[in-house]
């Protein structure tokens, strides 16, 4: 390919008109897929929000199209497009046809939009250019104003007629164009989220959402805002009572730049069961906060940290909490509208402005000093639930450590875990791993099996009942860790304080099936359970995958001539007793797994052709979880209540004899 050397003065080119968005959409909306289109999408709702908060229409009406396209319509003031003097040209140029214009500008002065949510002066412009069709109806002066919009090239002008209307309003229709965005599908969850938002942080304002595919119509209004939507999220989980505070300041953010005004809103309370931060300005939500979120976490531990060194809570050379340690019972909204704001960037989802934050971590300071002073039973009862989510966040550290160190790297089976006997194969698809109870069980097991591709791991005694342990406690259990080196494949925890400790990968587990191998009487059964309980807890997707089996033995060796039957219940006895009737036949009760030899243990429990094997499936993991909790749980009384109740069923599982 022959390469352009030539570059002086005609190489310099610049984009001009729609192509400016059209062409580098990610320039403008930060991205060219969905993201970008629904943030076009936003851009267009934020002049109906603004005009709302100016105080003219408190409702405005979204409608999500079948073909995706969208209607905003508000009873505002009506965009102003006739012809403007000043300017020597017609307003609706401006406004849809040329970036950076608009009447937002001159926010600081307080005149028009002093707290501004379309603020950068390219939403109706830019969401026009990148557009396959737009048609803007305006009701103002007495007039019905309509423009039509193609591709981002004006089509007719604009048609202005003498018309009667209820309210004045802006309504837009447009269709985003696929042409500039790789995705225009912008999903009803989008919007329910984004009104439920926008309906949050602006009381009163009411959002009525009609979905043309579904034929759905919602609202979204909270008459109280903030203070509402705390008590919404919390779900009468909380341990506190709900608090909102407001209030105004002036600054700048550095001594050379302006002064301006910013007024916060802030609501929160504690709950032990959900815990949510969610950061607004000038009616946006900030995705990744800045400001707000560096106030909050700042003003929240110094003033919680105080009381509890003032009130002698911290034990004798204890580290300070953290805000991790706060926000795992905080429930906490903040709402903070400005004259002049500094976003990270132009899809708004941080802002950097120095004094807001200063502003709203003085204002926290002060409200937090004197709630806590003024509120002692509450106060106490924050403090106390922060030290538990402290002591708990460092004692699944100190398990995550422990865990890493124990179950990290490669394990050299012969060294590191005991009495555990290899198969020769390292073909992950034929490897089976036998876990057997007792040394017993280990040496029958192992003078039967096929030591080709079946692997056997001995569990010494009863291990551990994981769904009552703490972590800390199952990871000190020997035999446990030892599983866990074994099955290779990491842990799976997903609570709260231990989220991290997730070490879990499929692809190093290094078995095709997992064989829990017991005898078939009662201690047998509680080991099995006690295994499936530690798999159901530590690594649920094994059983998720179907890699977990039981395998079956048998109750009963009968012997007839020169036949020997096995049977693995009393009913099996029974029917084979009745077949052979006829022949002098011996029984022998089967007195566990370690009695068994080689060759019938190889027959009953290991031949692949004529072994019983029991898949433990996910059926129902609701139910799982009640019988587990029910059998191994805490909850004594229900276990007797159920042992009561059911406990005949089983008895035929019992050696009576």
């Amino acid at each position: 390919m022959k390469k352009n050397h030539n570059y002086g003065n005609e190489s310099i080119t610049s984009l001009k008109g729609a192509d400016r968005v059209r062409l580098r959409p990610g320039v403008i909306f930060g991205s060219d897929g969905l993201e970008g289109c629904q943030h076009s999408f936003f851009e267009i709702l934020s002049n109906s929000i603004d005009e709302a908060r100016e105080g003219f229409g408190k409702e405005i009406t979204i409608i999500r199209h079948s073909d995706f396209s969208i209607t905003v319509e508000d009873k505002g003031r009506g965009v102003p497009i006739d012809y403007n003097p000043v300017e020597q040209r017609y307003n609706w140029e401006l406004v849809y046809c040329e970036l950076y214009a608009g009447g937002k500008y001159d926010n600081n002065s307080g005149e028009n939009y002093e707290f501004s949510l379309g603020l950068n002066g390219l939403g109706a412009c830019a969401t026009q250019y990148s557009s396959e069709f737009m048609f803007v109806t305006v009701f103002r002066d007495g007039y019905k104003y309509s423009l039509e919009f193609s591709k981002g090239e004006n089509v007719g002008g604009l048609k202005k007629e003498k018309a009667k209307y209820e309210h004045t309003g802006t309504k837009t229709y447009w269709k985003p164009d696929l042409d500039v965005f790789t995705d225009i599908a912008i999903p009803i969850e989008y919007y329910r989220e984004t009104l439920k938002r926008q309906a949050v942080v602006n009381p009163g304002l009411r959002f009525i959402l009609i979905d043309e595919a579904s034929g759905n119509t919602e609202e979204f209004y909270y008459e109280k805002g903030i203070e509402d939507y705390v008590k919404e999220l919390a779900r009468d989980t909380g341990f506190t009572s709900p608090q909102y505070y407001e209030a105004t300041a002036k600054g700048s953010d550095r001594k050379d730049k302006p002064e301006y005004k910013v007024i916060m809103h802030v609501a929160f309370l504690f709950s032990n069961e959900v815990n949510v931060l969610e950061y607004y300005h000038n009616s946006s939500f900030l995705e990744y906060g800045g400001a707000p979120d560096r106030a909050v976490k700042s003003a929240f531990v110094y003033e919680l940290d105080n009381y509890m060194k003032n009130n002698n809570k911290y034990n004798k050379n204890e580290s300070k909490i953290t805000f991790a340690d706060i926000q795992d019972s905080l429930i906490f909204i903040s709402s903070s509208f400005s004259t002049i704001t500094s976003y990270e960037n132009q899809t708004k989802k941080s802002i950097t402005n120095k004094f807001i934050q200063e502003a709203m971590t003085d204002f926290l300071k002060e409200q937090l000093e004197i709630f806590l002073i003024e509120n002692k039973e509450e106060a106490e009862k924050i403090v106390n639930q922060v030290l538990v989510n402290k002591r708990s966040r460092e004692s699944a550290e100190r398990t995550r450590i422990d865990i890493r160190k124990k179950l990290g790297g490669k394990v050299d089976f012969a060294n590191r875990v005991k009495k555990f006997v290899d198969c020769r194969t390292k073909d992950v698809s034929r490897r089976e791993l036998y876990i057997v109870e007792g040394d017993s069980a280990l040496g029958s097991c192992k003078m039967g099996r096929d030591a080709e591709f079946q692997a056997i791991m001995p569990v010494r005694g009863k291990i551990l009942n994981c769904l009552k342990a703490e972590y800390s406690s199952i990871f000190r259990s020997e035999i446990i860790v030892d599983l866990l080196k074994v099955l290779g494949c990491g842990v799976e925890i997903k609570t709260r304080h231990n989220k991290n400790l997730s070490t879990f990968d499929m692809d190093n587990l290094r078995w095709d099936k997992i064989i829990i191998c017991t005898d078939a009487d009662v201690d047998g059964f509680q080991i099995r359970t006690l295994i499936l309980a530690m798999i159901y807890r530590l690594i649920p997707t094994l059983i998720k995958e179907g890699k977990v089996f039981i395998a079956e033995s048998p109750l009963f060796e009968i012997n007839a001539k020169n036949k020997t039957y096995f049977a693995y219940s009393e009913k099996e006895k029974n029917d084979i007793l009745t077949k052979i009737k006829d022949k002098k036949v011996t029984i022998h009760r089967s007195k566990g797994l370690g009695e068994n030899n080689p060759d019938m243990m190889w027959e009953t429990t290991m031949n692949p052709e004529t072994r019983r094997l029991i898949k433990v499936l996910p059926d129902d993991v609701e139910q799982t979880q009640q019988f587990f909790d029910i059998l191994l749980g805490d909850d004594l009384q229900g276990r007797k209540d159920y042992i009561s109740e059911h406990g005949h069923k089983y008895l035929d599982m019992l050696d009576v004899s």
